[in-house]
Order: C-alpha cells, then sequence, then structure tokens
C-alpha cells in the first residue's frame, strides 16, 4: 500500500515554510490525538503519520532528500553518500536526530493538554459532577421575588475519613506506577503518548486501607437543603448557577457547581411578554356601546380604574405604564426597580340567555336604527361581499 504523501498528511502546500508545516501539525494533531478519540480506531493511525510527516519536513536536510526521492530516500537505510547526502546520516533508522525536536513540539503542543510542562503535573483529586435542579414558582414570586428552600440528593464529603477516602489514622499513598503522576507515558515508535494510569485511575495515589464508611471514596450520598435567592423579575428559563454546590469530589477533591433552571408557571389572568403585562378584560356589549369604567387587578395585588370610551371595540386596547413585571436588576445594586408596563385589551361579549322582555327591546332597538346603521364595520363589510358577488356574477 503506497504511503500518503507527507505534504498532504500534513495539508500543506510544498513550499510551506517551517512556520506553516509548525502550525498545521499543531492543529491536525489536537485534532487525532488518541486521548481524544477513544472510539475512533483511526485516530492512532493517523497521528502516527502526523508525526511522521512532521519529523522529516521540519527538518531541512530530510525535507529536502524527500523532496526529491520521495518515501524512498528513508527506506534501506536512506539514501548515503550515493545521493549527496555524505552518508554521515541514514533517514530511516529511527529518524535520526530529529527525534528531540520532535519531542520539543510534542511536549509544547500537549503540555497544557496534559497538565502543565510536558504533561508531568502531578495528579490530584478530580472534580465533583454539576448538579442540575428544576424549580418551578408561580408569576407573583417571579414579579417579587423569592428566598425558597431546596432538596438536593447528590454526594457529599465522607465525615469519617474527611474526604480523603482512607481510614481514619491511615492515609493514601503514592500509585507506584506512575509515581503519583496520574498519567503513564506508552512507546509508540519514535514517540511517546501519555494515557490515564490504569491503576489509580489518574488519581495518582492509592488507597491501602479504605475507609468502611465510604468505601474509599471519600464521598457519601445525601440530601441537603440549600436556601436559594429568586431575584425579582426572573423570567421562565433563567439559570441560577451555586458555585461549589454540586457533587463532592472524590477523595478530597474541589466541588462542582449546581445549577438550577428556573420554570414560571402560567397565570390564569395575565400573559407575560418580558417586563410587559397583557391581560384579556371582558365587558357587557351596552358597556362597550356606551361606555363604563371598571377595574382591573394588577400583578401586585392592586387594582387600577379602566375608563372604556363608548363604542369601544373588541381588540381595544389600553396601556397602564408601570404596572408590569419588575426587571431584572442587573446593575448589582439591588436598590433599582423599575417596572415594565400592562397592557388591558377590551373583549366585547354578546349576550346569551336573553328572555323574552329582552328580545323584545333588541328587536325595537334594531327597527329603531340600531342595527347595520350603528355598526359601520358590519356595513362596510356586507357592502364588499355584495360587490364580490356581483363581480363574480358578471365573469360568468
Amino acid at each position: 500500500m503506497a504511503q500518503a504523501c507527507y505534504y498532504e498528511v500534513l495539508g500543506i502546500e510544498r513550499g510551506a515554510d517551517a512556520s506553516a508545516i509548525k502550525s498545521a501539525f499543531r492543529k491536525r494533531a489536537m485534532q487525532y490525538h488518541p486521548d481524544r478519540n477513544h472510539d475512533d480506531p483511526e485516530a492512532e493511525k493517523k497521528f502516527k503519520e502526523l508525526g511522521e510527516a512532521y519529523e522529516i519536513l521540519s527538518d531541512d536536510q530530510k525535507r529536502a532528500a524527500y523532496d526529491r526521492f520521495g518515501h524512498a530516500a528513508f527506506q534501506n537505510g536512506g539514501m548515503g553518500g550515493a545521493n549527496g547526502f555524505g552518508g554521515a546520516r541514514g533517514f530511516g533508522a529511527g529518524m535520526g536526530g530529529g527525534a528531540g525536536a520532535f519531542s520539543d513540539i510534542f511536549d509544547e503542543i500537549f503540555g497544557e493538554f496534559m497538565g502543565g510542562q510536558g504533561g508531568r503535573r502531578r495528579a490530584g483529586p478530580g472534580r465533583g459532577a454539576d448538579l442540575k435542579y428544576n424549580l418551578k414558582i408561580d408569576l407573583e414570586d417571579a414579579f417579587h421575588g423569592k428566598k425558597v428552600e431546596i432538596n438536593v440528593p447528590g454526594s457529599v464529603a465522607c465525615d469519617t475519613c474527611e474526604g480523603s477516602g482512607a481510614k481514619p489514622g491511615s492515609g493514601p499513598t503514592e500509585c507506584g506506577t506512575c509515581k503519583g503522576v496520574g498519567r503513564v507515558r506508552v512507546q509508540q515508535g519514535f514517540f511517546t503518548i501519555e494515557r490515564t494510569c490504569p491503576h489509580c485511575n489518574g488519581q495518582g495515589t492509592m488507597i491501602s486501607d479504605p475507609c468502611t464508611d465510604c468505601g474509599g471514596q471519600g464521598r457519601v450520598r445525601r440530601e441537603r437543603t440549600l436556601s436559594v435567592d429568586v431575584p425579582a423579575g426572573i423570567e421562565n428559563g433563567t439559570r441560577i448557577r451555586l458555585s461549589g454546590e454540586g457533587e463532592a469530589g472524590p477523595r478530597g477533591g474541589p466541588e462542582g457547581d449546581l445549577y438550577i433552571f428556573v420554570h414560571v408557571d402560567e397565570h390564569n389572568l395575565f400573559e407575560r411578554d418580558g417586563a410587559d403585562l397583557y391581560c384579556m378584560m371582558p365587558i357587557p356589549m351596552t358597556t362597550a356601546a356606551l361606555g363604563g369604567d371598571f377595574e382591573t387587578p394588577t400583578i401586585d395585588g392592586g387594582r387600577v380604574k379602566i375608563s372604556v370610551p363608548e363604542g369601544s371595540q373588541t381588540g381595544k386596547r389600553f396601556r397602564v405604564r408601570g404596572r408590569g413585571m419588575t426587571q431584572l436588576d442587573q446593575s448589582g445594586r439591588g436598590n433599582i426597580r423599575r417596572r415594565g408596563d400592562m397592557y388591558v385589551e377590551v373583549q366585547v361579549e354578546t349576550p346569551t340567555g336573553l328572555n323574552a322582555e329582552q328580545k323584545d327591546l333588541l328587536k325595537q332597538f334594531c327597527e329603531a336604527g340600531g342595527g347595520e346603521a350603528a355598526c359601520p364595520n358590519s356595513r362596510g363589510f356586507f357592502d364588499k361581499a355584495k360587490a364580490f358577488w356581483e363581480n363574480v356574477t358578471e365573469g360568468r
């Protein structure tokens, strides 16, 4: 099977300079590193190809040989003196003196990924998992703000061993396999790859005499009661983060965070749109025709008077400034209480269940010109409908 072109492996042009070669290797090596691709069996192969390509193209002499003879320059002990390269250095055996240069960039690229300074940062306890909690509140609580207590199940540090995982009077010992680093180096060809230590699972320490209460984990399951401040003006779907209130880390590791997702229940009177509230107010047909005053509730528990002018139609909207929702204070001062507006929309209600006398009065009203003559929208609609039918008839 033919070997892939080293320039194609790195994704660079043949005239690329040293900076471009290094940058291309850095990008692709991070992409195909085996520790980041556990489920991809091809990643390790691609990673090796990248290492080979960089080893050749980053060395001016080796690159010149490759440009002239291709992969044949590094087969059967290299091209030797017969091709003008002096014979002192064969390009096929172990990649010659360039391995150190490759090791340098490997440590540079993966130093942070492996834990700083070439990946040899000593291991420590892992961080605990984050937790999620769904909190339901009503619209009034969202308006006023509220302090609520929640019960959160999860892991907490073991009191018996104080989170160490070791039986009282003893302690963790350094892992003999990784020497406390938590990672081991595996030789693959001409370079090494670091992996999590299989004996201590990356902890760097071993528990020879585990705590009987937590089984050596340093944490136990327990439900906690927490007090949460829900700020005034909070909106549906808002996420509140409580730092350090998640799962306890194993063997004294730092705690995760708790994320509270707030769900505001629907209200039976108001609909919310940001800081504004909308309220539907049904009124009798007679009030819509003659006008009148009504009181409607507000979210803060008060009431406001709405003056409906005569001849009002369904959909007429009244704006009441400053009686909507509290706006969430993002200034950090806690003393700003701006509010949105409230919109009251009229819905004219047609009377039902009329008795004989009421029906007779409505008939008299219509006969007196209170029918279509008093309803310009209805009259206009039927005029348009009549013209439509006439046009349809003429077109046949």
